[in-house]
């Protein structure tokens, strides 16, 4: 699975670098000189990384493949992309990537399938949108209280719904 780690921008200056819109948790790392990216449309790259500095918060890259300022126009809203298993697992037990929740079967604590994790949002509150084996989609807030368990190796997550969450007219 492909995974955006940022959004390539405008161009800056004349020399072909680029503001870039970050979506990963490191852009030291991912936008390192020397790292060459996947692009989505895959027709703009591979591109690979020559230069990394800050202007005012915004990264700046410069990509060998792309040198002056109209080539760098050229990729204005092309994505970076990298392959999922280039992600390292956190570690901590109770933390997860989006992509290792994607696809989960989801389960109540009886055992009785709701259906599949479809996305995970990120407004505020996480919640993981739930395509439901029947009925509208589900907005599961992603807290120990209501998913208690996830096991990803197993292809599952156990979520422990209060009354209404799942079938409004069982809120009272």
């Amino acid at each position: 699975m492909q995974l955006v780690v940022g959004r390539i921008g405008r161009p800056h200056g004349v020399r072909g670098e680029v503001t870039v819109e970050v979506r990963t948790d490191d852009p030291q790392e991912r936008f390192a000189p020397g790292t060459t990216l996947a692009t989505d449309p895959a027709s703009a790259g591979p591109l690979t990384v020559e230069s990394l500095r800050w202007h005012r918060g915004t990264p700046l890259l410069r990509f060998e493949e792309h040198f002056n300022r109209d080539a760098a126009e050229s990729l204005r809203d092309v994505l970076l992309v990298i392959d999922s298993s280039e992600v390292p697992p956190t570690g901590d037990p109770d933390e997860f990537h989006d992509h290792e929740l994607l696809g989960l079967t989801v389960v109540t604590g009886d055992g009785e399938q709701i259906g599949v994790v479809d996305d995970v949002l990120h407004h505020g509150q996480d919640l993981l949108v739930v395509r439901r084996d029947s009925g509208p989609l589900a907005y599961i807030p992603f807290v120990k209280a209501l998913v208690p368990e996830v096991d990803v190796e197993g292809g599952r997550l156990v979520v422990t719904p209060p009354p209404g969450l799942l079938d409004p007219e069982e809120a009272e």
